[in-house]
């Protein structure tokens, strides 16, 4: 059936006039890609490339996969530093060329690059090369530190009652009793002695070694040992214990030790010649005046020996006088002393004396290294010039230290730190911490 008159029309009449849009339509069709018909590029895949391998995935531990994790960042951080190493060497060249162009040529821009990195960028530089916190390895930088808490007085009140809201901080005081304490509970590596020794009785000697042995006791993380070596019938161990302690006690000595030394070789054999008060062991001088004085140097230093294998710190309360038998072994091992003087005049000459008699005898550093202890003992009058008594020993010696009159030292009977004045149990921390001082 022929085509009619209007069907032809209407397939001319866009040749007429449209005939831009023909032609963009015949390039279309020509390039395969006809927007109007909706015909789209087809894509085939890419068979030369094999697809990657599937990774099976294992069971693996915390640790594992961070350290996994930190390799990968490693290799990443490996990569992108050899990526930059063609740029780097690009950039110099480019900027070797600047340079070479002469400076009356050169932009501002080059002018700048040749100045060298800007306080901004070496910020920035340094702030990505710094190391960052991890938590593993230091844990500490995400906890806050906590402030120590307030013992007694006004801010010790004041934490209480607010529940620990309001804390205040220790006071000045309790920060220098912290630090008595730290002085006094360091380690030691090795065994140490001390020798308390004076040229005059019954000014304090022995009550300052059971002060300053208990004082140890408290602070220390292992017992001291406290011996007798007093050859004049020593109390120390009733001034520890108690005299009717000390009585029913099974009264073993040094002698005692001394006949079964050879026996001793472990620290329960040990504590069958020992005393206990609290922390604080004790060997006792012998009793009977026809052996006390029988002790001799060659002795101390097998009783010392002994010692020095199970007690890191130990203390002698020695005899009056620096000439007895047993006064050679026990300086020879001694590695301080403490020198008792009392503020009677007469004390303080012979606590000068004592100093300069070892320092003339061969003992220069335990003199120069010594801890005079003043204590006193009988209330003074005020007639007496303490300052100038103090004055009179301080420059012969490492330290002085003053012992403030307490009944609970005079009486000469048992001395607890329980009963002592705050200022006198403060005295004894003082002596400890010097005496650990001359050991470290």
């Amino acid at each position: 059936m022929p085509d009619s008159a209007d069907k032809e029309n209407r397939a001319t009449a866009p040749s007429e006039g449209q005939p831009e849009l023909l032609r963009r339509r015949d390039r279309r069709r020509a390039d395969g890609d006809d927007a109007w018909t909706g015909a789209m590029p087809i894509i085939t895949p890419d068979s030369e490339t094999p697809a990657p391998a599937a990774v099976p995935l294992q069971s693996r531990s915390w640790a594992e996969a961070a350290a996994a994790a930190d390799a990968a960042a490693n290799a990443a951080d490996a990569e992108k530093g050899a990526a930059a190493e063609p740029e780097n060497a690009a950039s110099k060249s480019q900027a070797s060329e600047v340079k070479n162009a002469g400076s009356e040529g050169s932009t501002p821009a080059a002018q700048a690059a040749e100045a060298g990195p800007t306080p901004a960028r070496a910020g920035r530089a340094a702030a990505a090369n710094a190391p960052i916190s991890d938590f593993i390895t230091s844990p500490g930088s995400f906890v806050k530190e906590q402030k120590p808490r307030p013992v007694g007085g006004f801010r010790g009140m004041l934490y209480k009652l607010t529940g620990g809201a309001w804390n205040l901080g220790p006071s000045a005081k309790q920060r220098e009793e912290d630090e008595l304490a730290r002085r006094i509970s360091r380690q030691l590596q090795g065994s140490y002695n001390t020798a308390v020794l004076s040229l005059k009785g019954g000014i304090g000697k022995t009550s300052t070694t059971v002060g300053v042995g208990l004082t140890l006791a408290e602070f220390r993380g292992d017992p001291p040992c406290a011996i007798d070596a007093n050859p004049d019938s020593g109390d120390l161990v009733e001034r520890a214990l108690g005299e009717g302690i000390y009585q029913k006690a099974t009264p073993r000595t040094i002698t005692d030790l001394l006949k079964n030394v050879e026996n001793v070789d472990s620290l329960t054999a040990l504590a069958r010649y020992m005393h206990h008060a609290g922390r604080l062991h004790l060997i006792a001088g012998e009793q009977d005046p026809e052996v006390s004085d029988s002790l001799t140097a060659e002795e101390y230093l097998r009783i010392r020996q002994l010692i020095s294998a199970y007690y890191s710190v130990a203390l002698t309360d020695c005899g009056t006088g620096v000439t007895h038998n047993a006064m050679k072994g026990i300086l020879q091992s001694a590695d301080n002393l403490i020198i008792a003087a009392g503020y009677a005049v007469s004390g303080a000459k012979r606590a000068r004396s004592t100093l300069q008699w070892l320092a003339s005898h061969g003992y220069e550093d335990l003199a120069r290294n010594a801890i005079v202890v003043i204590t006193d003992k009988d209330e003074v009058s005020s007639r007496v010039d303490k300052n100038a008594i103090e004055e009179h020993l301080a420059g012969i010696c490492r330290q002085l230290i003053a012992v403030p009159h307490d009944r609970g030292v005079a009486d000469g009977d048992l001395v607890t730190l329980d009963v002592l004045r705050p200022d006198t149990r403060r005295a004894y921390k003082e002596i400890a911490a010097a005496i650990v001082d001359g050991y470290v």
